[in-house]
């Protein structure tokens, strides 16, 4: 859970000095300007994934079914279907994409609200981004609908994206019916990614056929490439950890990600673009959101010169 502050600043100033060799500019890691309604939209494109995935994956239905109107005009989602979910899995992610519909209405309400962005939830996508996490092709393609545990992989990152931008979020709302409205959130928003986890760690040590790896080492590849995507240190953390990366230095399980102080970390909107995008830059849009991100924020990456 505890990550040593000098191991997060290690890891910085590595991502600086790969950038600088590598010709790249130096990551962006720090704040922005942005008004409440814009930040509160950005996070938008967040819930539209969310439930989009959650509620295909569990029902075979998206919001042009249940909430025809939130998308506002958007494309629907690409390469989605329904995922094999054993009884337990299937009804827990079928509540967490009715709460989407709830969050998506609370924004709406709130900010007015931004266009569904096109999302791509092709099994090849996962599939792709599990062969960079692993660092090799997975033999047969990892398929995130085939059965629960791999769903839940497949969940892994997704609400905690959510979680870690609400947590950057709050410190810059101006507003009390902004910061209300994302405490609600992010609170959900936590809670999902826990029962997650929480589900992932009970089988941690099985092996996740027909794959030599277990639940647990497929955990700490996706953390670890989520952060080299985000490129500002450690944002994220597998299931199971060293000892001294435990809470207090006194448990090797980690099933809620916290910096040395147990408290969660935060992100900015262009750490999570560039892991979504999974491209390492929130100019170059493509995995989940293969057109971008919408609303101002998003979009002001998008069209810098």
């Amino acid at each position: 859970m505890a990550s040593p502050r000098l191991l997060c600043a290690f890891l910085f100033i590595l991502t600086l000095e790969v950038s600088l060799v590598m010709g790249a500019p130096t990551p962006d890691c720090g704040p922005i300007q942005a008004s409440d309604t814009d930040r509160i939209q950005f996070a938008e494109n967040l819930e539209f994934l969310e439930a989009e995935f959650f509620l295909r994956a569990a029902t075979g239905r998206g919001l042009d079914y249940y909430e025809p109107s939130f998308a506002k005009g958007g494309p629907p989602p690409i390469g989605d279907k329904k995922a094999n979910l054993d009884l337990v899995v299937g009804r827990i992610i079928e509540e967490f994409g009715y709460e989407e519909i709830g969050h998506l209405r609370a924004i709406i309400r709130t900010t007015g609200g931004i266009q569904r962005p096109l999302l791509n939830l092709s099994a090849q996508n996962f599939a792709n981004y599990f062969d960079q996490a692993v660092g090799y092709k997975l033999i047969p393609p990892f398929d995130p609908y085939a059965n629960s545990i791999n769903f839940l992989l497949a969940s892994y990152t997704i609400p905690y994206l959510g979680l870690v931008g609400y947590v950057g979020t709050i410190p810059f709302l101006s507003g009390n019916t902004s910061r209300s409205l994302v405490a609600g959130l992010l609170g959900v928003e936590a809670g999902q990614d826990a029962v997650i986890r929480t589900l992932l760690y009970e089988g941690g040590d099985q092996l996740v056929l027909p794959y030599k790896i277990t639940v647990n080492e497929f955990t700490n590849r996706l953390s670890e490439y989520g952060n080299k995507l985000g490129m500002c240190g450690i944002k994220d953390e597998g299931l199971k950890v060293p000892l001294y990366l435990g809470a207090e230095n006194r448990t090797s399980s980690n099933i809620l990600p916290a910096d040395a102080n147990s408290l969660s970390y935060a992100g900015t909107p262009a750490e999570i673009l560039r892991i979504v995008y999974g491209t390492g830059s929130e100019y170059k849009p493509g995995g989940l959101f293969p057109n971008g991100a919408n609303g101002n924020i998003a979009q002001r990456y998008l069209h810098k010169p």
